[in-house]
């Protein structure tokens, strides 16, 4: 999953190992002010966490990994 923007990362909502619906909130980014909720494009299992807390992120970036 990619980043859709440029911002901070707020909140890591997953871990390694979790399984996800489609829809599912994996993080959160704050750009301008404002909270975007990045979500699963599919059901699946977390394989990879690839942010953290506090992070500034770009836009395309690689998030987190879901098989």
């Amino acid at each position: 999953v990619l980043s859709p923007i440029q911002g901070q990362v707020v909140s890591v909502n997953v871990k390694v190992g979790d399984t996800v619906k489609k829809g599912a909130v994996l993080c959160i980014i704050e750009a301008m002010k404002l909270e975007n909720e990045v979500n699963a494009e599919f059901d699946g299992t977390v394989t990879e966490v690839c942010v953290t807390k506090g992070q500034n992120v770009t836009a395309k970036q690689l998030l987190v990994k879901i098989k």
